[in-house]
């Protein structure tokens, strides 16, 4: 499935350790720039000349440039950044379904992403907020089941409680959906339903 300028790229810091996923688009920004050089399947670092004239590989993602197929890097190794972020998980519907499993927690479903929903245990309608504790994956029959009312209301059971997760990002990002082989040496082979 293409991507293009939206194609997700793994940044290490300069210890490879991993900081972030970007798009494409900044990450040919820092690599134009000198921030940062890319990394081929080999571990190789390229800067932005010697990567432009690279040609590409089978399967490898290419964008259109004047001057030609540019491939887009699926890693990029910062010059100077040394720190890894310490920032607590932000709340979002896709790490939600990452603690989840991508698992309907009424029902035990795993359907596909676009048949889930997010669902407060505590509806809005009766105070309920928009937080760890309160929001779980369901499918989206079980979502229109429950309705307005508390699980308990709508005869229903939760598999688990939900909390906030105490996953580091390296973790979280071993578990996205959507990541590539070069990927794999900069993640722990941990599992979430491990360490969430």
């Amino acid at each position: 499935m293409p991507y293009g300028l939206d194609a997700p790229v793994l940044v290490l810091n300069r210890h490879y350790q991993p900081v972030r996923v970007t798009p494409a688009r900044r990450a040919l920004l820092l690599l134009f720039g000198g921030s940062a050089r890319a990394l081929d399947h080999k571990f190789d670092a390229y800067d932005f000349s010697t990567w432009m004239s690279t040609p590409p590989r089978h399967g490898d993602e290419t964008i259109g440039t004047t001057s030609g197929p540019l491939r887009v890097p699926r890693v990029l190794l910062l010059h100077r950044y040394g720190r890894v972020p310490m920032t607590t998980l932000r709340l979002s519907r896709r790490n939600v379904y990452l603690r989840d499993d991508h698992t309907c927690q009424y029902c035990g479903r795993k359907p596909p992403v676009k048949d889930l929903n997010l669902d407060h245990v505590k509806p809005r309608s009766q105070g309920g907020t928009s937080s760890w504790e309160n929001l779980v994956t369901s499918c989206r029959r079980c979502n229109f089941r429950k309705g307005g009312f508390t699980p308990e209301g709508a005869g229903m059971h939760l598999l688990r409680e939900p909390t906030r997760p105490n996953w580091t990002l390296a973790v979280a990002l071993s578990a996205a959906p959507r990541h590539f082989a070069e990927w794999e040496p900069f993640l722990p082979s941990i599992s979430v339903a491990a360490t969430g």
